[in-house]
């Protein structure tokens, strides 16, 4: 396994500033195509410039792009971005529709993403100083002594009535209310039968 990795520079995984806040901003400012006129290991970065470097041109016109032809010289591709970075990416003997593929990824990254060694695979600005949540964070410390199996603990957590309980406390409610109600005219009912006979 290679070490080389410890010698990348390090950081956290995080979108760049602003983006995707309004509007989205493309990254890649500047890239510069660097290939020889004869080479043959640069005959798909020459049919990448004569075939579809005009069309990229069109379709991002925020992308300045550099052609610089130099004498037998493997062909680079050079990509700088926004926040700073550069790429830099060797493309000999590589065929044109490779060409094309690394200049759309190139296009659409926001950094040279291979050299950052992450710290972690999440980061926050505010961190807890209670530390991570977990599901036992906030429970009594008693249960530790606990004997299991326990009914008390296994049986389901019931935190309040549900719709349907509430439905029929409500019923019983009305039903009550109304033989309340019927009772009290029967007994008015009954007190003028009384009177009358009286």
């Amino acid at each position: 396994m290679s070490n080389k990795y410890l010698f990348l520079k390090s950081g956290f995984p995080r979108a760049p500033f602003g983006l995707g806040i309004g509007r989205y901003v493309c990254q890649l400012q500047r890239i510069t195509l660097k290939f020889c006129k004869s080479h043959g290991t640069s005959r798909g970065m020459r049919g990448f410039i004569e075939h579809d470097l005009v069309n990229y041109a069109k379709e991002n016109p925020g992308v300045v792009v550099y052609v610089k032809p130099r004498r037998h010289r493997h062909p680079v591709i050079v990509a700088e971005y926004l926040n700073g970075d550069r790429q830099w990416m060797e493309v000999a003997n590589y065929s044109q529709e490779d060409v094309v593929k690394w200049m759309e990824l190139l296009r659409t990254q926001f950094r040279n993403g291979p050299s950052l060694r992450l710290r972690k695979l999440w980061h926050t600005e505010f961190p807890s100083i209670q530390g991570p949540w977990t599901p036992f964070t906030f429970r009594n410390p008693m249960l530790n002594l606990a004997q299991f199996p326990n009914e008390e603990l296994g049986a389901a957590i019931k935190l309040g009535p549900t719709a349907t309980e509430q439905l029929v406390e409500l019923f019983k409610a009305q039903q009550l209310a109304d033989n309340a109600t019927n009772d009290s005219t029967k007994v008015s009912q009954d007190v003028e039968q009384t009177s009358e006979r009286i």
